[in-house]
C-alpha cells in the first residue's frame, strides 16, 4: 500500500453532512476511504480530517492548508469553492489563480492529492441561472490543475448518478449516506483501490410526486433550509461558526473509535 497517511481538507462536503453515525456525529465520503486504505495498510494507517461546514475557501486555505502541510501525510483530498460560488461576492477569477498556487504547494512535498470536480447540486436547487455557470468555470479550473500538476482527479459532474434525488440529503445540498458511499467508492476507484461494490449501487429513483404535494415539499425545504441559509449570509454567519475539526491531528483508526 503507498499511503500511511491521509490528511482530508474542505468543507461540509468533506466534513460528512449527512451521513450520521448512530451517535449523530458525521462521517461521510472520508471516513469511508481512511477506513479501506487503513484495512489495506495495517495499524500504521494514520488519518486525519480537518474540514468543517461553511468554509469558504479563502477559510479552508488559510486554517486548513497550513496544518495539512505541517502533517506531511502521503495522501491529501482538497475540496473547496463550493461555498463560494453561493455568494455575492464570488470572484472567480482569483479564486482560479489561488487554486493552482494551493494545489501546486500540496504537491510540493510529493504527496498525493485528490480533487474533485463537483457533482450537478444545481439542479433541485433555485438560482441555476446563476450559480451553474460559476460551478462550471470552477469545475473546469479543477480539471485544468489536476493535469497540470499531476493531481488525482474524481470526476463526479461527469456521473449522471448524481441527478437522481436519493443521493442528496433533505436539504438537497449534502450528500446522502448513500451518496457519501458512492463518492467514496469512486475516490477509491481513482486512487486503485478496490471497495465494496455497495458502495457504487444506484438507489432507485423515487416514484413521481403529484405537482401540490411537490410544491409542498419545495414550501417545506424553503422553510427549514432555505431561510436560515439566507439568515446567515445577511448575519455573515456560517454554520460552521462554533465548530472545530473532528479529526484534527493525524491518529489510527479503529473498530471502536471510528472518529
Amino acid at each position: 500500500m503507498r499511503w500511511r497517511s491521509y490528511v482530508a481538507v474542505g468543507d461540509s462536503f468533506t466534513e460528512g453532512l449527512d451521513d450520521p453515525y448512530p451517535d449523530g456525529s458525521f462521517r461521510g465520503w472520508a471516513d469511508l476511504v481512511a477506513t479501506r486504505l487503513a484495512a489495506e495498510a495495517g495499524p500504521d494507517f494514520q488519518y486525519a480530517n480537518l474540514a468543517i461546514r461553511g468554509r469558504t475557501f479563502p477559510n479552508v486555505v488559510a486554517e486548513q492548508v497550513p496544518m495539512a502541510l505541517a502533517m506531511k501525510p502521503d495522501l491529501i483530498s482538497f475540496a473547496a469553492g463550493g461555498n463560494d460560488v453561493l455568494r455575492r461576492t464570488f470572484d472567480p477569477d482569483a479564486l482560479v489563480d489561488r487554486f493552482d498556487q494551493v494545489v501546486s504547494r500540496l504537491r510540493a512535498d510529493g504527496a498525493d492529492v485528490v480533487l474533485f470536480r463537483f457533482a450537478d447540486v444545481m439542479a433541485r436547487l433555485p438560482g441555476q441561472r446563476f450559480i451553474a455557470p460559476r460551478v462550471a468555470l470552477l469545475n473546469r479550473a479543477v480539471g485544468e490543475t489536476a493535469q497540470r500538476h499531476g493531481a488525482i482527479l474524481v470526476d463526479l459532474y461527469a456521473d449522471d448518478t448524481y441527478l437522481n434525488p436519493m443521493l442528496w440529503s433533505t436539504d438537497r445540498l449534502h450528500l446522502s449516506p448513500a451518496g457519501h458511499r458512492r463518492v467514496a467508492g469512486q475516490v477509491l476507484s481513482a486512487l486503485g483501490v478496490g471497495c465494496d461494490e455497495e458502495w457504487l449501487l444506484v438507489p432507485p429513483y423515487p416514484q413521481p410526486t403529484p405537482w401540490l404535494s411537490a410544491r409542498a415539499a419545495d414550501l417545506r425545504w424553503a422553510g427549514q433550509h432555505l431561510a436560515p441559509w439566507v439568515k446567515r449570509r445577511i448575519t455573515g454567519r456560517s454554520s460552521g461558526d462554533t465548530l472545530t475539526a473532528k479529526r484534527p491531528v493525524l491518529g489510527p483508526l479503529s473498530p471502536e473509535s471510528p472518529r
